[in-house]
């Protein structure tokens, strides 16, 4: 599924389908323009619908005392405004040409804007507007976004059940289609504070709106966390990327790169297999098991001709090839049509109407 037809489906259904993988590149270019577009074709050979930056001045985005919330272990910055100054560099021209680069490797363009300046060059060259978790009281900013008239993806972190509400509440306002994301918003996330059951929260709180999430914990070999979210009902997932994950600092050591985009589509794939239909039937493959594994009604002892059947004639065994134990009723109104030995698996044909 492709942008923006997750917005034109069905927000609510039980059927599990491979979600739309959006590769959250955000700044790990680290102002390369051939790193950026060395991430988009890594993120379009993975397999992911969409690559996202972000588009940012730090002048505009935090004051120069706002404190680091990530873990300086991995990312010794301490301010923020320190942090967003060192990857500010990338404005109009260059998102245009990534653009371009995007359409030419096949993968959707998207960056999320922290500001109305860039939102307003953005608005040119998506077809989605993604809403960061830290503006989601950001009333004024939102009300811009959507007044562009496009479809939303909002993240949910450090959110409580109000103000998540209200936000769609001003979205719904003015009419624009929305998925929210589930999302923790701490950098790396451990996998027992995923809290993935707020996807289903999600789900029962705001029924008419497609559900996703925002993951921020370690890649591993299994990709459980991604995998459980798709099955809790997430049908946008955004994890961060990068091409190098041992490089320090930033969003690399949280991120997948493209052999991990691989291996979560190989595992999801096997996932859904196993899933497979959504309606209720038996498989060709079952067909065996019917015919033999089932029963039909079988004579307990000696019935002569003529006689109407009993209870006491009755039993049933295996294989089904006879009459179903469903038409007992039925069978027991009739009586037998020639003499019938005992352990005989019955046959319409042995049997008269009275």
């Amino acid at each position: 599924m492709k942008f923006p037809d997750i917005f034109n489906s069905s927000p609510q259904t039980d059927i599990v389908t491979t979600p739309l993988v959006i590769a959250e590149a955000g700044v790990n270019h680290e102002g390369s323009m051939e790193t950026a577009r060395r991430l988009i074709d890594e993120a379009a050979e993975g397999g992911a619908d969409a690559i996202k930056f972000q588009t940012y001045k730090a002048a505009t985005l935090a004051s120069k005392d706002s404190p680091a919330y990530w873990d300086t272990g991995k990312e010794p910055t301490r301010s923020q405004y320190e942090l967003f100054k060192k990857h500010d560099s990338f404005w109009k021209n260059e998102f245009e040409a990534l653009k371009k680069h995007c359409d030419a490797a096949g993968i959707a363009f998207l960056s999320t804007p922290f500001d109305v300046e860039s939102a307003y060059f953005l608005n040119d060259l998506m077809d989605v507007f993604k809403i960061s978790s830290s503006d989601i009281t950001n009333k004024p900013f939102i009300r811009i976004l959507c007044d562009f008239n496009k479809p939303v993806i909002l993240s949910t972190g450090a959110s409580r059940l109000h103000e998540i509400a209200e936000a769609v509440g001003w979205i719904e306002e003015k009419g624009n289609k929305l998925a929210l994301l589930h999302c923790v918003l701490n950098y790396p996330t451990a996998d027992h504070n995923a809290n993935l059951g707020m996807i289903g929260a999600l789900r029962r709180h705001f029924p008419r709106h497609v559900t996703g999430y925002s993951d921020h914990t370690l890649p591993d070999d299994d990709m459980r966390i991604l995998i459980t979210a798709t099955l809790l009902g997430a049908r946008v997932l955004e994890k961060h990327f990068s091409h190098d994950k041992t490089l320090p600092g930033n969003d690399h050591y949280h991120a997948m790169d493209k052999e991990d985009l691989k291996h979560f589509y190989t595992r999801l794939n096997a996932v859904l297999a196993s899933i497979g239909q959504c309606d209720i039937a038996a498989l060709p493959e079952e067909e065996p098991a019917r015919r033999h594994a089932r029963r039909s009604l079988v004579t307990a002892r000696a019935v002569p001709a003529g006689k109407k059947l009993t209870p006491e004639d009755l039993t049933w065994k295996r294989p089904a090839h006879g009459i179903s134990p469903r038409h007992y009723d039925e069978v027991l109104v009739m009586r037998a049509r020639r003499d019938l030995d005992e352990d005989t698996v019955l046959a319409w044909s042995d049997l008269d109407s009275l």
